[in-house]
């Protein structure tokens, strides 16, 4: 099938190479059968000038066998006052803006950024939170919380940013994307956006938030922790329909690469983030595919065509005389999680050590094999 195109990604750089570099991060995508990745700008310094953007895109030349592109933040240093340099970025080939890892507080700025760089084709892609209302960010407002002792983030905190970024944007009459979507009211509330048909929205959700709840998190798993938090079943259920439904326009994975001494932090110190390059088409498959939930055909329309179309990138298909970007996945083959096998630098991921059905064992790009397994090696040689 066509490969997979992930349109939100963390490869950590500049600034926090200990998590993450340009090569582990591009190299944890080949091992999943992705060829393309939109990275996010929170790096240190964050990505909001033509020179940040500049070294940053250099050094993926060099340092990546895959095309890796890159956002902008909505304002300098994502501190949500001042508009970053949108125009440089904009002459670089930027085309999606935002203050990822925060939402871009002040609604004015946003706004006038709306109005500013939709006039050059680019759009925005919003982090949803209220910062007041989510507090620690630790894990979902509700039993769980309750239970273990920790002051939870409610979901109305994501649910009213996601509402208000939507009328700025119809405001300003910009392309809003809502990134990590992880409750059944935000699910709700951009259907509803959607079917007025007077804006122009598109969203994603990530594997995690379709796989998990809040009760994974068990004994205090940091693995489990991330922003937005894991919610309960009826919310993953909810997003799976909206998957199903059209209302999420792709899946993407937020692939959040933190250290093994981060993590093991206590639950409330450790950062927030899982990694995904790695492990998400195989789990997609196994969850999904294989249960019959979903078919094949809503991977490639969702985690291939669609973040590619987001981009203004063209799409792969499986044909004579085109370009080879294509993946070859067995289905009856299974592929177990260790250190060994995960090419990201981190593996702060619920998934470690488990094995699950399904493997990428081939993934080409124009005429380069980026990927092969040694299974497959094998069995030629035989």
């Amino acid at each position: 099938m066509p490969a997979m195109f992930d349109a939100h990604v963390h490869f950590r750089a500049p600034g926090f190479e200990n998590k993450e570099t340009i090569t582990t991060g591009s190299e944890a995508a080949i091992n999943g059968g992705v060829t393309g990745v939109v990275m996010m700008p929170n790096t240190r310094p964050a990505l909001d000038s033509a020179t940040a953007v500049d070294t940053v895109l250099e050094n993926a030349r060099h340092r990546s066998r895959i095309p890796v592109y890159t956002s902008g933040c909505v304002t300098k240093n994502r501190e949500g006052k001042e508009l970053a340099e949108i125009e440089g970025m904009r002459a670089l080939g930027v085309k999606m803006l935002t203050d990822d890892g925060d939402t871009t507080s002040d609604p004015a700025v946003l706004l006038r950024a709306m109005q500013y760089a939709t006039e050059f084709g680019m759009f925005f892609a919003s982090h949803c939170e209220v910062p007041e209302l989510a507090g620690l960010r630790a894990l979902n407002e509700g039993v769980m919380s309750y239970r273990l002792g920790i002051k939870g983030s409610p979901a109305c905190a994501e649910e009213i940013i996601i509402d208000r970024d939507i009328r700025l944007a119809r405001a300003a009459g910009a392309h809003i994307h809502i990134q990590h979507v992880s409750s059944k009211l935000g699910m709700e509330t951009i259907r509803w956006w959607k079917s007025r048909g007077d804006v122009k929205v598109t969203a994603e959700v990530a594997p995690h938030h379709l796989l998990f709840t809040d009760e994974h998190i068990g004994d205090y798993d940091t693995n489990y922790k991330m922003n937005p938090p894991l919610r309960t079943q009826a919310d993953c259920d909810a997003l799976l329909e909206g998957l199903k439904e059209g209302v999420f326009d792709l899946i993407a994975t937020d692939h959040a690469p933190h250290t093994p001494f981060e993590k093991a932090q206590d639950f409330i110190s450790a950062p927030n983030g899982i990694t995904g390059l790695d492990t998400a088409l195989v789990s997609l498959y196994h969850f999904f595919v294989r249960t019959g939930k979903f078919g094949w055909d809503l991977v490639v329309k969702r985690y291939s065509a669609e973040p590619r179309r987001l981009m203004g990138l063209p799409v792969p298909t499986i044909e004579v005389g085109q370009t080879a970007d294509c993946v070859l996945f067995d289905t009856e083959a299974e592929t177990t999680f260790t250190k060994e096998f995960m090419k990201s630098k981190s593996q702060n991921t619920p998934f470690i050590d488990q094995t699950l059905k399904g493997r990428v064992d081939l993934v080409i790009l124009g005429t380069e094999l980026l990927l092969e397994r040694e299974q497959l090696v094998e069995l030629s040689e035989k």
